[in-house]
């Protein structure tokens, strides 16, 4: 009887994960009139939904732990010549009958041994990999999961085993790690959600018995005052969910009854509040509420239109101050602390031209996601909490929204901001509208207080259409914080209000919309666009580079969303560091990354250490990477008028390896910028041409800079003489993210972070080198 080897062969169709395809016929931004809805590239998360398979003859995809046959679960059995995961026999293969076996010499005609032949099929013989074999392939496994061609055509030949035995083994081992993490992942959400479940339960009983049984009408006072057990329920659920929500942003993923734990992470997640779980207005009276923010309105009207004597210009900065005893007059404010911690006022008032449409502004004020897109820099998270007033007709006029914002600074040293307000959007004239926020006591009633550290007083910006594609906006922004401690280094900047100030808000919206009109125009002189052929490949870089910049701001601020860990270098600089796990986002490396950040001050001027540091003949004087080779940039893109605003790409020449960086300089009267990331070579080279960017792996790491806050500070260094007395130091920050290991399931080391210290430290030792700064 001859025996040949008898394979099981299943698989199941891979659900394709969606991506956002940016083409001209369904781009938001192809319009005529200029759009706020920056192009950058959005992902949410896919499902990825188990396969089913339905015949025996179908192959299984990495990742799956099984397939469904004939409604019921069964255990794979993964042979030398087939596919696919196996949960406990992944070391094991096995030998069978051949189908035809020694029956089909059988003439008689049997009509039952025809109709059970098939399953009455013999036992499979097993063989189990040795105990050696296993050793030495768990040994390659914990340095290189996923082994290339030639690893694996090396170790079959030292243990003896097929190629595809080899390629099999390291299948199933990935899978069963990948199992055991999403299982215990999953039963911690479960059990959060759990608790959730019980409490949402709760209030809903409660509610339900404030009403009528027969005609449903609230027999709650009419006050909107609720029931003082009602209320308690309501800030324990606020408070569980913000719990859920940290689990969930730790995870990186969301939990869900109906998801599979290995589904994507959705980077709206990043963008909730704890109230975001809750619609409603928490009791609040609409009217009380219409009241509140048409006195707001008339106060920003007149905050944003009146000179002296409310608002006072220094002699020394050229900046507005409010003069407060005026404005308590003014506005007959009265001290209404009530026990409350004492609080810093910080006001301030600036102007600008903004190169966009009118429309296109107020409808970015309206939408949190976009809003959050247009200050990347300045807001960590923003959402919606609920719509009191949708507004008339198309353009919303008279819209009410409560929203929720936490805002930052570029640098884990100053605490960031959580506030809740109500967004006002008036228009004032034919060519004139007005969107105010101001924070309403009753909303900080119904949140823990320790959440409630900051309040808007009316705060806002008033945009007047001049014509030609440009807008006039006045800024006033209005805030009382809570004293908190914050950094020596950044006290002056924050305290003047200029890190969270007016400044900062129209300096930031004039670069993104500058930004936006640059990526829509087809008319881009060769000089601004040198080393890309076509404006589709144009538009893929500027698209990439924007994700890239946003990606950069959302890993290093001082959000809840990272937890940072404080250490010092050899050096003597404070460095922080934090860690996430990248499980499924196809724009990043997947595995564990690790980001240091350390920030200094440089008694440098921000110009001067801004040039520095985009200029590409000094590259290898700090970037270690670049290991001393030469640099060339082989593709510049203008995305501002300011020459400082620019997109490139460059090449490094050195012994070991070329390799091609992706630049994006930002600069304003404010901020700048400098973020940059190593990319594959063949993945940018199409995205020149014009294709999608969205997939491309892009780990950015870069610098911001900022002003000290002491215009007056003599003797820096500058370029130019008459600002000696002018311009102060610069507040740098560096930072570094390096992809640690490429296993879901790897732990932190020592050595990483000494690794990416040494990182850090040495570039900022060679930045002061350059500069001749070094007792800085």
């Amino acid at each position: 009887m001859l025996l040949k080897k008898h394979t099981l062969l299943s698989s199941t169709t891979p659900t394709p994960t969606p991506t956002l395809s940016m083409g001209a016929d369904n781009n938001p931004l192809a319009s005529p009139a200029l759009s706020l809805s920056l192009a950058g590239i959005f992902r949410q998360g896919g499902v990825a939904a188990e396969g089913e398979g339905t015949t025996s003859n179908m192959e299984v995809e990495e990742g799956e732990e099984g397939s469904t046959v004939g409604g019921e679960r069964v255990e794979e059995i993964i042979s030398s010549d087939n596919s696919g995961p196996t949960k406990s026999r992944s070391e094991d293969y096995f030998e069978g009958e051949d189908d035809e076996g020694e029956g089909n010499d059988d003439d008689d005609g049997d009509t039952n041994n025809n109709n059970n032949k098939h399953k009455n099929k013999k036992r499979k013989k097993y063989h189990r990999h040795t105990a050696q074999q296993i050793r030495v392939m768990e040994a390659l496994f914990k340095e290189s999961p996923h082994p290339d061609e030639k690893q694996r055509q090396q170790l079959s030949k030292q243990l003896g085993l097929a190629p595809r035995q080899v390629k099999f083994w390291f299948q199933n081992r990935r899978t069963q790690i990948k199992a055991i993490q999403e299982r215990h992942e999953n039963s911690l959400l479960k059990t959060e959600i759990e608790k959730l479940r019980e409490k949402n339960k709760s209030l809903r009983e409660t509610i339900n018995k404030a009403c009528c049984p027969n005609c449903g009408v609230p027999t709650t006072n009419r006050d909107g005052a609720m029931p003082t057990e009602e209320q308690q329920l309501r800030i324990e659920n606020v408070k569980l969910k913000a719990e859920v929500e940290k689990l969930r942003a730790s995870l990186g993923k969301y939990a869900s009854g109906t998801m599979s734990p290995s589904c994507s992470t959705s980077h709206d997640q990043e963008n909730k509040s704890c109230l975001d779980f809750y619609t409603g207005s928490f009791g609040l009276d609409e009217s009380r509420i219409m009241d509140v923010v048409n006195q707001a309105m008339e106060e920003l009207i007149k905050m944003a239109t009146k000179g002296e004597p409310l608002w006072l210009r220094s002699l020394e900065t050229g900046r507005e101050i409010l003069n407060y005893d005026e404005y308590i007059k003014e506005f007959a404010i009265e001290n209404s602390d009530n026990g409350r911690p004492k609080r810093s006022i910080e006001a301030s008032r600036d102007t600008g031209l903004v190169f966009s449409d009118l429309p296109r502004i107020v409808q970015c004020f309206l939408d949190a996601k976009q809003w959050k897109e247009m200050f990347p820099c300045l807001i960590s998270k923003a959402a919606t909490v609920d719509i009191i007033c949708k507004g008339e007709n198309s353009n919303n006029n008279g819209a009410v929204q409560l929203m929720f914002a936490e805002l930052q600074m570029l640098t884990p040293m100053v605490p960031t901001r959580e506030v809740y307000f109500v967004r006002y959007c008036k228009q004032l004239s034919g060519e004139q509208w007005a969107i105010v926020d101001v924070s309403i006591d009753k909303v900080e009633d119904n949140i823990d207080a320790s959440l409630v550290k900051c309040r808007k007083r009316p705060s806002g910006c008033i945009i007047e259409d001049k014509s030609n594609g440009h807008c006039k906006v006045t800024w006033v922004e209005h805030l009382e914080c809570q004293k908190s401690a914050v950094h020596s280094m950044y006290r002056t900047i924050v305290n003047s209000g200029l890190a969270f100030g007016a400044r900062h808000w129209i300096a930031t919206l004039q670069l993104q919309c500058e930004r936006l009109v640059f990526f829509m125009a087809t008319n881009v002189p060769m000089k601004d666009s040198t080393g890309v052929a076509t404006l589709a490949g144009r538009k893929s870089i500027l698209k990439l580079a924007q994700r890239m910049t946003w990606s950069f701001c959302h890993a290093i601020g001082a959000s809840s969303l990272h937890t940072w860990t404080k250490v010092t270098s050899k050096t003597g600089e404070d460095i922080r560091v934090s860690s996430r796990k990248n499980l499924n986002d196809p724009g990043e490396p997947l595995g564990l990354i690790l980001c240091a950040v350390s920030s200094v001050w440089l008694p440098i001027s921000p110009n001067v250490l801004f040039d520095f540091l985009r200029d590409e003949a000094r590259r290898t004087e700090w970037d270690i990477m670049s290991s001393g080779g030469s640099v060339q940039s082989i593709a510049n893109l203008a995305k501002g008028q300011d020459r400082g605003n620019a997109v490139t790409i460059q090449t490094v020449k050195s012994n070991e390896n070329n390799m091609w960086i992706l630049q994006d300089s930002c600069t304003n009267s404010y901020e700048s910028m400098v973020v940059y990331a190593p990319v594959d070579i063949t993945g940018i080279q199409s995205v020149m041409t014009g294709c999608d960017s969205s997939n491309l792996v892009i780990l950015p790491s870069g610098f911001s800079i900022v002003p000290d806050g002491l215009e007056s500070r003599p003797m820096v260094i500058t370029s130019r003489q008459e600002e000696k007395n002018t311009e102060g130091g610069s507040l740098f920050t560096v930072a570094f993210q390096i992809l640690t290991n490429a296993s879901p399931t790897a732990k932190l080391t020592m050595e990483s972070v000494d690794s990416i210290n040494s990182l850090v430290s040495c570039t900022l030792r060679h930045i002061r080198t350059s500069l001749h700064c070094e007792d800085g």
